[in-house]
Order: structure tokens, then C-alpha cells, then sequence
């Protein structure tokens, strides 16, 4: 807890021109307990930071945050408000230093672990909390699925939170506990700042392809927001992992030669994979790390791309845990929901659910069931393409399913402000094989099931674990893997 006069100080020592409007004296005594930018969070001796976003204006909810027990404001403009104001020119540049000044700057008592990469950011997240959870280490975990604080789950609005959230999930991990937190940071999070305040040990890069290029433009500011991690989020000392065969990871690898290993398959790398064997069950291999013994690791991911998410996590974390944890860890990580999440049917088929929502995902995917399958059946892919996003990636989405699949069902991901049927129509235009449009996401999926004969294997992506399918203004509840399980459970 600190007061307003302390909040204030520190701001100027950021930025001396910044203005404070107070109608009392006592007001610089206040206590702040809590930093929110969400008035619907605001309790008793919060400071509330007021955002002034694309879809919303925080400082239109002032009255609300002030009935709420708001005690002071972080804005942009002076307000028609009591409460004392810090006015800056951009309350993001500011909000999450202050709430780790707040909360009494969690990051500096936790092991931070930050993944950032464009795919395996999730499951490689949960293969480190597995390892860390081997050693005896409770750890939070920050990410597309899941926010938990040590104690307490709940399903994430985003990737990264806004960064006073950020830092009161991390104030709350050190409370539980905790002695780690292990986070996705996306481009956007790092971007807008969503991590300010917090500084990590284990930065990791995974790879980078053409995604989010609608926000970023193009892959060289793509890259430089996934950069920042490394450049301006990093404890001094630390160390990380980054992708040796990415050419990205290698730029990385180039500039933090002291700092970060190399994981990989190629020749060259400071930790690959080798030996490796892969069945519809799991994945044996070994990994050999320059100055380190090799070690021969059990998993229940199966997919090369899961050998590079395992190899990733595993690099990450050597010399930081012993390697009785490493091969605990890895052999116990748990199901990644909506991550090659297999569900076996009463007819001999298979299904696999998959957040794969990218063309190299889509095709990764794909071609390690087409791999693991030994051609004993069809494979049939059920996926759309979400609304808003970048639209090259949709007849290359097609494209890639073509490559493997034996047939495909186009229907509507997150349309959003899109028309589906114009997604659905760019999207087949990529399609080499036969494919056939059915737009009613339940209705694609059980159309799919019922194709299925003993030995094809039905892949859905794109959605993963995700609850709802957001068509215009409505969020309709909907999950993949639920749906696929009612269709089953019917059958039986």
C-alpha cells in the first residue's frame, strides 16, 4: 500500500510535466490498495486509471468508479470528479509501473517465465509449470486459457491482461505462495504495454509466422513487438531459450549470444532433440544440451511441433531445475485442452481438437496426423477463419488442409463484423480437394462426425478451448470438444 503523494512522486520521476488536481491537502495522504482500469472492479481505496481505448473511454466511467470507492484518478484529461487526479498524456505509458509500485513490485519475488512466438506459446507454458510443479515450486500461470493464481483458476479474457490486472494477479501469486509465474506474452500485450511493470528470467521465443499482420502490418514490426521481452522486460542476468531453426530466433540468438540458448533440430543448436518416436499415444525422445548430460524424455503430446514445445520448455529451464524434475515434469503435463486434444469415438475413429488457426499450424497439424495415422484412414478438417484477422491467411488456410487432407468442411470461426459467407467463400478458394461450405459451426461438426468410418481421423481448429462463437454483437456458447462429446455420448 502506498498514498497518493507516494504514486504521485513516482510519476514524477518519469515524467516532470505532468499536472495533479487535489481539493484538499490531505488528499496527498490518501492510501491506494489497488490499481483497476475496469470501473466494474473498482473497490474501496482504489486508484482508478482511466484508459482511453479503441472501443471504450475509461474516463466516461468516473462517477461509477467514485460510487464504487474509488479514492483517486490516473487520467488523461482533468475530470468533473472530487477525487484527486494525475494527469498524464498516455495512461498506459504509466499504468503498469504504478500498480507494481502498488502492489509492492511482485515480479521482483517470483521466477518469471514469459513465452512469447506466434505458435506453441500455450503448451509450452504448460509443459514449464508441469517441470516446476516436479520440483516442488508452486507456480501462477498467465495465459490464453487459464489465469491462476497458485490457488484459484479462472478462464481468460485475453492473452495478456491490461498490466494493473497483470500485476495484481502477480501480487496475489506471491500471497498463494507462489515461488514462479510462467505467462504468454502476445505482440499485442507487449506492444501496448500490457507487461510494464514486470521484469522476467526465462524470456523464451518459439517461432513467428504471418499472424496478427492486420495490427502489426507487416513481420519486421511483428518481430519488433515480440523483441521487447528480451529488450526491455529482462532482469539483469537472465536467461532464456529462443528457436534455432527460426530465422527470427536466430536474429534473437545473434543479439543475446550471453543470454539465450538455442533449441532445435538443426545442427548447430545448443539443445536438440533426437531419437525421436512418435505414436497416437505420445512421444519418446532424447535431448542433448551443450554442458549438460543427455536425457532421454517420455511425453503424452504427440506431433513433432510438441517435440519442439517440450525441447523449448526443457531448454528453458535446464541449470534452473535438476533433470529428475525435467523428466518428471514432461512425462505428467497435463492435457492442453484444445491442443491436439484426441478424443477417441465408439466406431474406430478418432477426432482431434486444435487451436491451430494460422496456415503453419493448420499444416503442422495436419501433417503429423497424416504421420501418426500410417494412412489408415481419411482425414477429414472442419475449420473457418476469423473475422477481422488477416485475410491473405484464408485461401492459404485451404491450401494447407489440402496438402493432408482428404476432405474439407469450411464453416464460420469468430466472424465478428464479417460476413461468414464471405470468409468461407475466400477461404475455398485455397481448396484443392473436395470441400464442402456449411457455415452452422454445431452443424459442420456433427455433419463431419457422421462421415466418419473406422480408422479416418476428424480434425476441428481454430477455436481450441475456446466457449463461444462471436457472430456481430452476440457470444453463443459453443466448445469444439464438448460438441464433439455430446455427438458421441449420443451414440453410445
Amino acid at each position: 500500500m502506498i498514498n497518493f503523494e507516494g504514486v504521485l512522486n513516482f510519476i514524477r520521476t518519469k515524467d516532470k510535466n505532468i499536472q495533479v488536481r487535489v481539493k484538499r491537502q490531505d488528499d496527498f495522504l490518501i492510501n491506494i490498495s489497488e490499481v483497476v482500469s475496469d470501473s466494474r472492479d473498482v473497490t474501496s481505496g482504489t486508484l482508478f486509471a482511466c484508459i482511453k481505448g479503441e472501443n471504450s473511454d475509461g474516463h466516461k466511467f468516473v462517477k461509477m468508479a467514485e460510487t464504487k470507492g474509488a479514492c483517486a484518478l490516473l487520467c488523461e484529461r482533468e475530470v468533473d470528479s472530487d477525487l484527486p487526479q494525475i494527469i498524464v498524456n498516455r495512461v498506459r505509458d504509466f499504468l503498469g509501473e504504478v500498480a507494481a509500485l502498488v502492489y509492492d513490485n511482485p515480479s521482483e519475488k517470483l521466477l518469471m517465465v514469459g513465452v512469447t512466438g506466434t505458435n506453441g506459446k500455450t503448451t509450452t507454458t504448460y509443459i514449464i509449470r508441469s517441470i516446476l510443479r516436479a520440483t516442488g515450486i508452486r507456480s501462477g500461470l498467465l495465459g490464453t486459457i487459464i489465469e491462476s493464481d497458485g490457488i484459484n483458476d479462472k478462464e481468460a479474457d485475453r492473452t495478456t491482461p491490461e498490466s494493473s490486472e497483470v500485476q495484481k494477479q502477480l501480487a496475489a501469486m506471491v500471497k498463494n505462495g507462489c515461488g514462479a509465474c510462467v505467462m504468454e506474452t502476445s505482440s499485442h500485450g507487449l506492444f501496448l504495454g500490457r507487461i510494464k511493470g514486470a521484469r522476467y528470467d526465462v524470456p523464451v521465443f518459439t517461432n513467428l509466422y504471418p499472424e496478427h499482420l492486420d495490427f502489426h502490418l507487416d513481420m519486421e514490426n511483428y518481430f519488433a513487438a515480440k523483441k521487447l521481452l528480451f529488450t526491455n522486460y529482462t532482469k539483469e542476468n537472465f536467461m532464456g531459450a529462443a528457436n534455432f531453426d527460426d530465422p527470427y530466433g536466430k536474429r534473437l540468438l545473434s543479439e543475446f549470444q550471453k543470454n539465450l540458448r538455442g533449441f532445435g533440430l538443426d545442427e548447430g543448436a545448443d539443445s536438440r532433440a533426437f531419437n525421436i518416436k512418435m505414436t497416437l499415444a505420445g512421444t519418446e525422445f532424447e535431448i542433448s544440451t551443450t554442458g549438460f548430460k543427455n536425457i532421454k524424455l517420455k511425453s503424452p503430446l504427440v506431433g513433432d511441433f510438441n517435440v519442439m514445445n517440450t525441447l523449448c520448455a526443457v531448454t528453458a529451464m535446464r541449470g534452473r531445475v535438476d533433470d529428475e524434475a525435467i523428466i518428471d515434469g514432461v512425462a505428467n503435463v497435463p492435457q492442453v485442452p484444445g491442443r491436439l486434444e484426441r478424443i477417441d469415438l465408439s466406431n474406430g475413429a478418432f477426432c482431434f481438437v486444435d487451436f491451430a488457426h494460422t496456415p503453419s499450424a493448420l499444416k503442422s497439424v495436419l501433417k503429423t496426423i497424416k504421420k501418426l495415422s500410417g494412412n489408415s484412414g481419411r482425414i477429414i478438417s472442419v475449420f473457418g477463419h476469423g473475422g477481422g484477422r488477416y485475410q491473405q491467411n484464408r485461401p492459404e488456410l485451404a491450401r494447407a488442409a489440402s496438402e493432408f487432407a482428404d476432405e474439407i468442411i469450411i464453416t464460420s470461426d469468430n466472424a465478428r463484423n464479417e460476413e461468414p459467407i464471405k470468409i468461407a467463400e475466400a477461404i475455398a478458394t485455397g481448396a484443392s480437394v473436395p470441400y464442402k461450405i456449411i457455415l452452422d459451426r454445431p452443424e459442420a461438426v456433427n455433419y463431419a462426425l457422421n462421415l466418419l468410418k473406422p480408422g479416418d481421423i476428424l480434425v476441428i481448429t481454430g477455436k481450441g478451448p475456446e466457449k463461444f462463437i462471436l457472430i456481430g454483437d452476440q457470444k453463443i456458447p459453443f466448445n469444439d470438444s464438448e460438441a464433439v462429446n455430446k455427438w458421441k455420448n449420443s451414440k453410445s
